[in-house]
């Protein structure tokens, strides 16, 4: 039961981005950055734990989850070290997936040939 509440959640948030190119008339740029904020938002709220828990990687994988990952380490953060923590947690919890797309994206930079 968990794969179908993930897809059909994940799947959810697809379409939340497809209707904002294509209703909105929104660039990629302005719908990505929508959905991070979005993901922030329910964090705040406390409304993006329970639904990671509900629906597994249809939350945890889309970008809303990167707003989440900011505002959640943020958070986590000013509770343990203070106002400085706002700034450190956010770098914390999201360095890995950062860190992990600069390295993939500079291997296939140097190893893939552009076509032209």
């Amino acid at each position: 039961m968990i794969f179908l509440w993930a897809f059909l959640i994940g799947g959810l948030f697809c379409v939340v981005g497809q209707l904002m190119f294509d209703v909105l008339k929104l660039t990629p740029a302005h719908t990505m950055s929508t959905l991070v904020v979005v993901g922030a938002l329910m964090d705040a709220l406390g409304w993006y734990d329970p639904l990671v828990e509900f629906a597994g990687a249809g939350a945890s994988v889309p970008i809303t989850s990167f707003g989440n990952a900011l505002v959640h380490g943020a958070l986590t953060e000013l509770q343990r070290d203070g106002w400085i923590g706002v700034v450190t947690g956010i770098f914390d919890v999201t360095s890995a997936g950062i860190s992990s797309a600069i390295i993939f994206s500079f291997f296939a930079a140097v190893l893939v040939k552009p076509k032209g």
